[in-house]
């Protein structure tokens, strides 16, 4: 009977260890599932979370901080469909205040936004691209974001700076010469006509071009491919061709190019290419002497690598592609230039190493020599833009040019409403020309470049074209202070690109961050495998910088209604 007995306590024990057993694991899976959903529905956006600190994004990491990033992702995303800038550190209740003076002030950016804004800057977009995970590129990342893939305007004939001339363009005339008339006939005979070389007896490649794009060499497609709206297509797979054969191919000759202050050299490729050469000067990490006024300043080569890397990270696509490379300067300048001025300038130093000063305004001379180690040299290659006698240039004066005088001082820099003339002044007065010379002082700023005295544009195209921004020499200069004038044109105007701005917006996000996509970028130069092309310290002012130049258009949205230049949508003005 004992045995009987102690055999049903045991069953009995037995089912209810079986029935705690089977809730535990329903309960859990039931937590579970509340998890997962709880992190693939967005978080419900609020006027409170759209303007969080800025302290307080995260990269994600653990579970806990990766939910932090998503929520505040998703306040950012806010903050750009209401079109306003979230504000600096503050506590919840002060924030609440805030919003709604705000609100009652009517300080929006816009009072409404379409429905084709909130496609290119919707949460879906963004957080199918956060969702990736901390192993992924983020310049890819930002590359793949609406905002860099925005509709373009179909390109008409007229769109295009240069175009492959074919024989149903000849015009044959009585009054030609014989001669002329002969070629005609002979070149009439193919489909397509071909520029062939005269010679390899100069060392060039032999060349056979048609009107076919593939027998073409990247500088040329480059050429081709330039129109009235930008200077490159990022997508266009010949970008990288163009950096690739700046970085290797065999250099022919080698000549100092004429104008400008301070030492600058023209390369010439086999294929008929052409460079812009600037040699390295002083280290990566000098900062330019605090002594020494903006138009005394030596001239960097990694300052023109960077400063094409974060054109194209703003989406400008304004500034000829340029890479880093290395040379040889007695097998590939001195051997082979047949510049007699810059060939006497040669010498050996003391400790061994090859130097030349060149002839130029600023720094040629024994005292200032570039010098290799001892025979290596860094430089910067910029793809040179077509001959003027093809695609002629016109030199605008930046109405916020600098007096370059150590005594004096600018029109603008007195007259804090010098915008309003400027305004009036054409071509300022209308169309997009403002709103392109404040893009390009806002990338000064960020890159902090005090030289930016004239501006150029493409004849062919008129006033309805974009700026290039040539000759970035002198940025990165220095890390540790930041310029507040070069800003001078967002701040007097008050006035900004809607798809600039939304750049800058997202450029200040953590999954997207400005130091961390340029350092991404630039790993891609080849003189990275020599040193980082931009110290640490120089990131870390970027987005320093850039979080000064968001604080300016909160400063504009406080005191002006209409800030916003809407190039989203057609007919803007």
């Amino acid at each position: 009977m004992r045995r009987q007995s102690l055999g049903r306590s045991t069953r009995s024990v037995c089912l209810v260890l079986a029935c705690l057993s089977l809730a535990l694991h329903l309960l859990l899976a039931f937590l579970c599932l509340s998890v997962l959903q709880t992190a693939c529905v967005l978080p419900p956006s609020s006027s409170s979370s759209s303007s969080s600190s800025p302290s307080s994004f995260s990269i994600p990491g653990t579970d806990a901080q990766h939910r932090q990033s998503v929520s505040h992702s998703s306040s950012s995303l806010s903050a750009f469909s209401s079109h306003k800038l979230p504000t600096g550190a503050q506590n919840g209740e002060h924030h609440t205040e805030d919003a709604n003076m705000q609100h009652h002030k009517g300080k929006a950016f816009l009072s409404d936004v379409t429905e084709k804004e909130n496609d290119l800057i919707g949460a879906k977009m963004v957080y199918k691209v956060v969702q990736k995970g901390k192993g992924h590129s983020k310049l890819e990342a930002l590359f793949n974001h609406p905002l860099y893939n925005l509709p373009r305007p179909e390109l008409q004939e007229d769109d295009w700076l240069l175009r492959v001339k074919g024989d149903e363009d000849d015009s044959d005339t009585e009054n030609e010469e014989e001669e002329r008339e002969e070629e005609d006939r002979e070149e009439s005979a193919t489909n397509d006509r071909e520029w062939r070389s005269a010679s390899e007896e100069d060392g060039y490649d032999k060349a056979a071009w048609t009107s076919d794009s593939e027998t073409h060499p990247p500088w040329l497609r480059f050429h081709l491919g330039i129109s009235r709206w930008e200077l490159y297509d990022r997508k266009d797979p010949n970008l990288a061709e163009v950096t690739h054969y700046l970085a290797t191919q065999r250099i022919l000759n080698v000549v100092q190019k004429t104008g400008g202050t301070q030492l600058k050299l023209l390369m010439s490729f086999p294929n008929y290419g052409q460079a812009l050469l600037k040699p390295m000067r002083q280290s990566r990490d000098a900062e330019t002497d605090v002594n020494l006024f903006y138009f005394s300043d030596f001239e960097r080569h990694n300052a023109e690598i960077a400063a094409f890397h974060l054109d194209r990270l703003l989406g400008f696509n304004r500034i000829p592609p340029v890479v880093g490379r290395l040379i040889n300067m007695s097998t590939e300048i001195k051997e082979i230039t047949t510049d007699r001025r810059l060939s006497r300038t040669f010498f050996t130093s003391p400790v061994g190493n090859m130097c030349f000063y060149g002839q130029c305004e600023y720094y040629c001379s024994t005292e200032h020599p570039v010098c290799g180690r001892p025979h290596v040299l860094e430089v910067s290659l910029a793809t040179m833009l077509p001959d003027l006698s093809l695609a002629p240039r016109r030199s605008w004066r930046s109405p916020w040019r600098r007096s370059y005088s150590r005594t004096k001082q600018a029109q603008w820099e007195k007259d804090p409403a010098y915008c309003d003339t400027v305004k009036q002044t054409p071509p300022y007065n209308q169309g997009s020309r403002l709103v392109d010379v404040i893009d390009m002082a806002i990338l000064d700023f960020l890159m902090s470049n005090m030289d930016r005295h004239h501006y150029e544009t493409f004849e062919k195209f008129g006033n309805e074209t974009f700026l290039l921004h040539l000759d970035n020499g002198r940025a990165f200069g220095r890390h540790s202070r930041d310029e507040p004038s070069i800003l001078a044109p967002l701040r007097q105007c008050c006035r900004i690109r809607r798809s600039t701005l939304l750049r800058l917006q997202l450029l200040s996000h953590p999954d997207f961050r400005l130091s961390d996509v340029m350092r991404e970028s630039l790993a891609r130069d080849p003189l990275k495998r020599v040193a980082p092309l931009l110290s640490e310290p120089h990131l870390s002012a970027l987005d320093r910088r850039l979080a000064t130049v968001l604080q300016v258009v909160r400063d504009c949205q406080d005191h002006h209604d209409d800030i916003i230049y809407n190039d989203l949508e057609a007919g803007a003005s």
